[in-house]
């Protein structure tokens, strides 16, 4: 284990503490804290982030029992999709990763840093539920998944087969329902984007992107939260690639980082979206953070734009829920700017999507 990971001795800094709100957003207040354990997002800022903390947390989510995989990275010049810039792109496919999506690697990590057979309540839309409640049954801890009740109802059933409870509601009650599990239930909550392992466990993808592009100029990320997009941005900028400009992708329907960085703090709104998976009802704090140090520019496509990147996929042998086609949908649809003659990097981020869900996207 690196030495960094062992000298939290008298580290103080910020708390962020999460209270409810009728809107179910976000408030926060900070105090003083002196750790003598690893960081967490309690006792841990931004400045506090080193690549040493990633680089562990990396060795976490390789080693992990919950299998997850170092998804391959392939050239677009060797797929059949069409591409109307002159650019050298390469595709991570965490489409193939396990449970479907690149949510296991920050589960991953998580899970690891929290006691076995705990008692856990989370919010998802589907891809961190799915990983969440594999996590559970492997590690025997007891989940509860509260569910915007946009999702699809395939994902419900899938997650709770793995053994875990579902509750559907309202995307604006998330947060109010996962306080009450807290209160009333005694349940440890366990935050889909915005929680430091988390992210730090999502940074393993970027380093991974590296190992087969060392220095590319542009990488394009999807972003609901924006735990994927904080982790792989802070790996790949600390691990010395200050060149390389990394976008993250949003909705038009659910633009919350976007917001975010207009407003310049982390905000909420009502989300819609074909891409669930995107749509929270705000931004992560700190995933907002980092954004704002490594990330170049929040980008938006609609949700037409991300059927026809589903469909285009498809057709050529991809499949790629909505989510995890939306930096694709950005590249097909010029919103990245500056691209021509670059090395480009984009994220197939997750392919948990079904047949009923297949149905509703044009041939």
């Amino acid at each position: 284990m690196h030495s960094c990971m062992l000298n939290y001795t008298r580290l103080a800094c910020c708390i962020l503490t999460i209270l409810s709100s009728p809107t179910g957003f976000y408030i926060f207040e900070t105090r003083s804290y002196t750790s003598k354990r690893a960081p967490s997002m309690e006792d841990l800022t931004v400045d506090g982030i080193t690549l040493e903390m990633l680089q562990a947390a990396r060795e976490t989510v390789n080693t992990s029992p919950l299998g997850v995989i170092k998804t391959p990275m392939i050239p677009w010049s060797q797929t059949t999709l069409p591409l109307n810039v002159a650019c050298n792109i390469h595709i991570k496919m965490e489409n193939l990763q396990r449970t479907g999506s690149f949510k296991i690697r920050g589960v991953a990590n998580q899970f690891a840093r929290r006691p076995k057979g705990g008692h856990f309540v989370t919010m998802s839309a589907g891809n961190y539920g799915k990983s969440f409640a594999y996590a559970s049954k492997h590690y025997g801890s007891k989940g509860k998944v509260v569910m915007p009740e946009t999702a699809p109802i395939s994902r419900s059933v899938l997650i709770q087969s793995y053994g875990v409870e579902v509750e559907r509601v309202p995307t604006s009650s998330l947060m109010t329902v996962v306080n009450r599990c807290v209160k009333q239930e005694n349940m440890t909550f366990l935050h889909s984007y915005d929680d430091f392992d988390l992210i730090a466990g999502h940074a393993s993808l970027g380093f991974e992107i590296l190992d087969v592009v060392p220095n590319p100029d542009v990488v394009v990320i999807c972003c609901g939260g924006g735990g994927l997009l904080a982790g792989v941005a802070a790996a790949i900028k600390l691990s010395g690639c200050q060149n390389t400009q990394i976008y993250g992708v949003e909705p038009q329907g659910a633009c919350t980082m976007y917001r975010s960085f207009i407003e310049e703090r982390p905000v909420g709104m009502d989300t819609k979206s074909i891409a669930s998976g995107l749509a929270p009802p705000f931004a992560g704090a700190l995933p907002y953070t980092l954004c704002r140090r490594y990330v170049a520019e929040i980008v938006l496509v609609s949700d037409e734009e991300i059927k026809t990147a589903v469909s285009t996929l498809y057709r050529s042998g991809f499949l790629v829920e909505p989510s995890g086609a939306a930096a694709f949908a950005a590249v097909a649809n010029d919103r990245i700017p500056g691209i021509a003659g670059k090395s480009v990097v984009v994220i197939f981020s997750g392919g948990n999507i079904g047949k009923d869900e297949l149905a509703n996207f044009p041939d």
